[in-house]
Order: C-alpha cells, then sequence, then structure tokens
C-alpha cells in the first residue's frame, strides 16, 4: 500500500514539471518574437526576407523549439551554443528592464539650471556639430535661431543655400572702443610710450583699450586669457579699430612690456595728465572740487625689502601683505585724476600732498576745493594747500589739542540747542522736511612757512551734530551696557563643579575694571558685592571621628555680585555729547554755507565707488603678477577702466538729467521699472548677446549683425554715440571675399 502512494505522488511531479517546461519554453518564444520582428521590420530586404517560420538557426532549431500556436508568421526563436533559445530570450529582456529603469531615472532627475552663452567666434564645423547634436540645450536653440536668420537673410541674395561658417559675439566690445576713442586714450599712450623699430604694427594705445575693453567685459584682467579671447573675434576688433589685429599682438611678453611702460612713474605723470585734460574738455566736466581717499589691495605676495607689498593697516585681510593706492578725482562724477601706488606700510597722512601737487598741475587756473576725510587735516596738508591758492574741507580728529578743546565745543553747542540758537540743516524726503544736521561755526586765525614762504588765512571751524549718528552712538552705547552688565554677573556664579570663584577683593575689582574699560562704561554703572565665607569643621587625619579626637576649621571665601546698577545720570550726559563732529575749512561763506558744507562732505562716498569697482567689477586682487614694475603698471591700467566706467555713467546720467527722461528695461528683476541714475554695469548688461555672423554664399562672405534693440539705440544716443558703430560690423548689400577676414 506505502509503495502504490509512493509511485503515485512521482507520477504527480512528473507531470508538473512537464507541464512547467512547457509554459516556460512558450513565454520565451513569444518574447523573441517580438524582438526578432522589430529587427525585421527596420533591417533591409535581403535581411527581412531571412524571418520565416524557420527561424535563424535553421530547420533543426525550428523542429526543437516547435512553432507557437496561433502564431505561425512569427519567427522562431534564435538558438544559442547549446542549441536553446531560452537564454538568450531571458538575458535580452534583463538588458531591456535594466535599460528602461536607466531612462526613468535620468528621467526623473532634476538637472541643474545652467546660463548658457553662444561662444566667442566659431568655425562652420563647430556650429554645424552644435547643431547636429543629440544633447538638447539652449546653445543648440541659439545658434539654430542665428543660423536660420543669417540663411533667410541671404536668402534673397543668393541663388544657393547660405551656409554660416563663423560667429563672433561682440557684446558690448565696440561701445566700450567707441568711448575710448572719444577720450583719445590710444593717442594720448602713443604719444608718450616708446616705439621699438621691431615691435608689431598695432600700436601700444589700441593694445590697451582692446585689453581694457576685454577687462570691463569679461572682468578678468589676467595676461593669459587676453589672447584668445582677441582670437575669437579678430574680425570686430579689426573692422573698428581700422587696423589688422592679430593674436600675436596680445602674448604675454607684449602685454608685460605695456604694463612696464604703465609702471614707469615718468610715462604715467603724462599719460595721466594729458589723458585728464581731454576728457575734461571732451566731456566739459567741472572742476571746482576734487576728492582725495586711499584703499588697499592685499594679496599672497613674498614680503621683500622696499617692495611695494608690504604689512599694514588694512580693512581686507590685515593678515596678507597688500599695497596702497591713492585716487584724487574728480566732483561730482568720481573719476580719478591722478593715482599713486605705494606701498602697503605707508600711512595715509603723507600721500595728499604728492597726489594734490600732480591735480594742481591739471587744474592751476582752477579755484578747486579738496575734500578728504580726517587724514586731509594734518596741517602740513592744510598749510601746502593753502600755498598753493587752493581750498580744503576735512573733518578734524579727536586726538591731540583738539580732543581737548573739543569738552568745550561740545558744552556750547548742547547750550545753544536748548535755547534754539543753532543753524539747521533740512534734506526734502518722501515730500516731508528732516533734520539732517545742527551746529554752529566760528572763525580762527592760522599762519604757518612753507618752502620758504609764510602764509596767513582764516579758517572756519564747524561744529555739527548729526541727529542720525548720534541715535546710532547711542544704540552703540546700550549694546555695550548691556554686554557689560552680563560680564559683571558672570564674575561670580554660583558653586558648583567647573565654576570658578573669586577669593580675593582685589582681583574682583580689577576684573571690574577690566570690563568697564573694555566696553567704555565707566563712571556709568555701579556695582554692589559681599563677600561669603562658608566655615566647616572637620577631624583631623582619616577615620571615623571620636569625642577625644582633635578638630579643625576651615574656611571657603568668595565674593558674590549682588547689584548692578547703570547709572542713568551720567549715561544721558553722555548722549548728550553724541553725535557731535568737527569739520574745518578755508572756503567763504558765500561760496559754502554751514549748510553746503554739511551736504559737500556727506557726498565723499563718490570716491569710495573707484574702490568698490577696483575690488569688484575689475576684481584687482589678485593682480597675478610679481614684479613691482608690473604690480604699478597693472593698477595704473586697471584705473584707467575705472575712468571709462565713470564717464560711461556720468554722460547717460547728464542727458537724462536734460531730458528729463529715464530708461526703462535696466532692472530684470522689475523689467518695467524706470531709472534716470543708471549705473554703467546695468548700461552694459543690456549690449549682452550681440552676435557677429558671417554667411557663405558662392565663394561671397557676408557679415550679419543680432538687430539692436529699441534700449540700446536710446543708450547710444545718450552717449552721443551713433549706431554705426555697430552697424559698420555688417555687409548686407556689397558682398565680401573670404580674404577680406
Amino acid at each position: 500500500m506505502m509503495k502504490g502512494k509512493i509511485y503515485w505522488l512521482f507520477g504527480l511531479i512528473l507531470i508538473l514539471t512537464f507541464c512547467l517546461s512547457e509554459t516556460a519554453e512558450a513565454e520565451g518564444y513569444s518574447a523573441v518574437s517580438g524582438i526578432n520582428g522589430a529587427v525585421g521590420a527596420k533591417s533591409s530586404g535581403s535581411n527581412s526576407g531571412n524571418t520565416g517560420n524557420t527561424g535563424h538557426g535553421g530547420g533543426s532549431s525550428g523542429s526543437r523549439c516547435g512553432e507557437t500556436s496561433g502564431r505561425p508568421d512569427l519567427p522562431k526563436p534564435e538558438p544559442d551554443n547549446k542549441g536553446r533559445g531560452g537564454g538568450r530570450v531571458k538575458k535580452q529582456q534583463r538588458r531591456r528592464k535594466n535599460k528602461n529603469k536607466r531612462r526613468e531615472k535620468s528621467g526623473n532627475r532634476k538637472r541643474k539650471k545652467r546660463s548658457v552663452r553662444l561662444p566667442l567666434s566659431s568655425s562652420g564645423n563647430d556650429i554645424k556639430k552644435v547643431i547636429r547634436s543629440k544633447k538638447k540645450s539652449k546653445v543648440k536653440k541659439a545658434a539654430k535661431k542665428i543660423v536660420e536668420a543669417a540663411e533667410k537673410l541671404m536668402s534673397g541674395q543668393c541663388e544657393k543655400k547660405a551656409e554660416v561658417i563663423r560667429i563672433e559675439r561682440a557684446d558690448d566690445v565696440p561701445l566700450l572702443l567707441a568711448v575710448m576713442m572719444r577720450m583719445k586714450l590710444h593717442n594720448v599712450l602713443d604719444n608718450h610710450i616708446p616705439v621699438h623699430w621691431k615691435q608689431r604694427d598695432l600700436s601700444w594705445g589700441l593694445t590697451c583699450i582692446i585689453w581694457l575693453a576685454y577687462i570691463l567685459s569679461e572682468g578678468d584682467h589676467r595676461k593669459v586669457s587676453v589672447r584668445e579671447y582677441v582670437k575669437k573675434i579678430l574680425v570686430t576688433l579689426s573692422i573698428i579699430t581700422g587696423r589688422k589685429v592679430d593674436e600675436l599682438d596680445f602674448t604675454d611678453d607684449r602685454l608685460g612690456l605695456l604694463l612696464k611702460y604703465l609702471g614707469n612713474k615718468s610715462y604715467w605723470d603724462k599719460i595721466e595728465k594729458e589723458i585728464s585734460e581731454c576728457s575734461i574738455e571732451a566731456y566739459e566736466l567741472q572742476t571746482d572740487t576734487v576728492r582725495c581717499d586711499a584703499t588697499t589691495a592685499s594679496g599672497h605676495h613674498e614680503i621683500k625689502e622696499d617692495g611695494l607689498f608690504q604689512k599694514g593697516v588694512s580693512k581686507d585681510n590685515p593678515k596678507l601683505p597688500q599695497i596702497k593706492i591713492m585716487i584724487g578725482a574728480l566732483d561730482p562724477l568720481g573719476m580719478p585724476l591722478a593715482t599713486d601706488v605705494v606701498s602697503g606700510e605707508k600711512a595715509d597722512d603723507v600721500l595728499y600732498r604728492p597726489v594734490i601737487r600732480r591735480i594742481n598741475e591739471y587744474l592751476e587756473d582752477k579755484d578747486v576745493l579738496y575734500v578728504g576725510d580726517s587724514k586731509l587735516s594734518a596741517f602740513d596738508t592744510r598749510l601746502y594747500i593753502k600755498g598753493i591758492g587752493k581750498h580744503y574741507l576735512c573733518p578734524l580728529p579727536r586726538t591731540g589739542k583738539t580732543a581737548v578743546r573739543m569738552e568745550q565745543w561740545i558744552k556750547i553747542g548742547i547750550m545753544a540747542d536748548r535755547e534754539n540758537a543753532l543753524n539747521r540743516v533740512y534734506v526734502k524726503k518722501d515730500d516731508e522736511e528732516k533734520l539732517t544736521a545742527k551746529g554752529y561755526e566760528f572763525e580762527r586765525s592760522l599762519s604757518g612757512e612753507t618752502e620758504g614762504k609764510k602764509t596767513e588765512w582764516n579758517e572756519r571751524v564747524l561744529i555739527v551734530n548729526s541727529p542720525s549718528y548720534a541715535k546710532s552712538q547711542a544704540d552703540g552705547l546700550e549694546r555695550r551696557l548691556a554686554n557689560a552688565v552680563e560680564k559683571l554677573y558672570a564674575l561670580t556664579p554660583p558653586r558648583g563643579p567647573g565654576k570658578r570663584q573669586i577669593t580675593e577683593e582685589k582681583e574682583l575689582k580689577a576684573a571690574i575694571a577690566r570690563i568697564l574699560k573694555h566696553h567704555k562704561v565707566e563712571r556709568m554703572i555701579c556695582c554692589k558685592y559681599e563677600k561669603e565665607t562658608e566655615r566647616q569643621e572637620k577631624y583631623v587625619g582619616r577615620g571615623k571621628g571620636s569625642a577625644n579626637r582633635p578638630k579643625k576649621i576651615t574656611e571657603r571665601v568668595r565674593y558674590q555680585m549682588l547689584q548692578v546698577r547703570r547709572n542713568e545720570y551720567r549715561i544721558k550726559k553722555e548722549k548728550e555729547k553724541q553725535g557731535w563732529k568737527v569739520s574745518v575749512t578755508d572756503a567763504s561763506p558765500k561760496r559754502l554755507c554751514f549748510g553746503g558744507i554739511v551736504k559737500c562732505y556727506r557726498k565723499e562716498y563718490r570716491v569710495e565707488r573707484i574702490f568698490n569697482r577696483l575690488k569688484s567689477r575689475m576684481n584687482i586682487a589678485p593682480l597675478f603678477v610679481k614684479r613691482d614694475d608690473q604690480i604699478r603698471g597693472k593698477t595704473n591700467l586697471l584705473t584707467l577702466g575705472a575712468r571709462v566706467l565713470t564717464l560711461t555713467e556720468y554722460a547717460v546720467r547728464r542727458s537724462l538729467q536734460r531730458d528729463q527722461a529715464a530708461l526703462k528695461g535696466l532692472h530684470l528683476e522689475n523689467p518695467g521699472k524706470l531709472t534716470d541714475i543708471p549705473t554703467s554695469e546695468k548700461l552694459l548688461r543690456v549690449f549682452s548677446g550681440i552676435y557677429l555672423v558671417f554667411v557663405k554664399s558662392q565663394g561671397d562672405v557676408i557679415r550679419c549683425l543680432t538687430s539692436l534693440t529699441n534700449l540700446q539705440q536710446e543708450i547710444l544716443k545718450r552717449l552721443e554715440l551713433k549706431c554705426s558703430v555697430y552697424t559698420n560690423l555688417e555687409i548686407t548689400k556689397t558682398p565680401a571675399t573670404l580674404s577680406e577676414w
């Protein structure tokens, strides 16, 4: 009986195994048939004839696998090396599934958005590669649009189909070169830089303005990158300058030689003088006010004896060596007139006189007012300015005799304010008159001797109180008081692990005085503390105590801060003294009244904009040069770039102010916003995306330019430039031969 049951189970297992194998073969056969059918549909006629009922493997393989019932038109699976088709089918299925998974994953990934711009210059083959590439990108779309536009333009002029062979990105380069040529910058450089009889044909002046155009357009002053940039816009540069421009004109050696000439003081002083005179004449600039100030530029340079890079007081990075740049700028536009590059350890006081002396050579017949910070107020500097017949305006620092006299001057001002006897200066803001300053003035007589000549003059001393400055000082005082109170309470923490206790009164008093002095709140905070003594009685030695065992008494002393009280009376008196400044000038009240002096000095930020452009737009640090002559020449070159940006901005603003107009579309975040005080950075950004396309047809080349927008044409008009600055780049009626470019 048991033996019969075993035979019955064994037969059932055989039947199930046979059924499962038939099902697996049928599924594999149908899958591979679908694959082969798709391949056969794409193959040529010779291959498609082989896809029949017999399959690729011949009759034996077909008879082995058999035909699928109900699907006689599908081919049989190809046999593998063992004569079976199931293994290869499963492998193909796995590959297909994995491929689909990879596609799904790649489709779900978030790709980073990149700002895409067409290359500066491209050959015809490069453009074809971009267009024919399988990747979908904004570069491909932009290239297609340019090519389609160029071919559409050529369709009416050429019988055969046109082909784009080159694209150059002009952008703001023609505009910058036109502004510099109007300043006669290239002519001035050619007049003073010596020419070697073996040097290249392109003059030093044109070499310099092309390099400056690259710096202002791309924000990169490295020598190594200029050659590649010029190579990609050779035709544009050649047409604008009217000279044949070659990439070899901008090698590192040649640019280094140009910096050597610009760093030579004998050449640079003459260049700077003539450029300033030409700019003042060309743009009809005001010459009655000059602002002087200094800044620093630090970098990872080796400190050498008598070198330019030295360690000194710096707001950038005190740990790095630096150079110091002294600039005298013309007000109100803020254009540099004179620049001195000196070593970084020098004080600012001694740098004013050399710059003022050179500016006086340009503006000798002008009644100039020199405005500067407290370092300009050195008596020798003021005496020198009076000796040359000019005027000055600067604040006095609270040092020396001024600090002693300041207390009395402030007391007089406070008493006059209580009687409402101070001069008040109001500024209209949001249709409201807002008080910006109040104060009084008096005169004093000064005299001194310079270059063997005695000079006497009357000086106006202005004691000015600024409410906004007083408020900021009061807020700072409150913060210092709060920090001091918090630190005083922290001197005596409660007992606990890791809590250090002060055990001597002398130590506590020294800590209190140190905190008050650090926060500058002496006599404004009073502290009350007490001495705490804790006595403990212990047995001498180890072990348990007994009646006859000796004992000892130990004392633990600590000081506890009971109260930290503010002296409100002294705090009030201190706040009354805040917000007061002292300024001095020798200008007459007819030229500058009390309010005029306050407003004039508060525009000192204009010269700071030059430093901001040097450090942001032109990235002066790092300088990427080592020798001192190269450092001085590179800095002087960048100040020329600051002149170009300043004049561009000033010319547009003056034109808009004269016509009571405004420009629309300069702000990307708000295209509809109107502005009548645009910056040069925003003006130059409008000209990005202007391309010069070279189209070849029947051996001729026609140049097509991106159409100028209304805003671009308006900016050119405000700069007193014609649209031909750009339109001269293209040739649409008279074809040019290939040899032309």
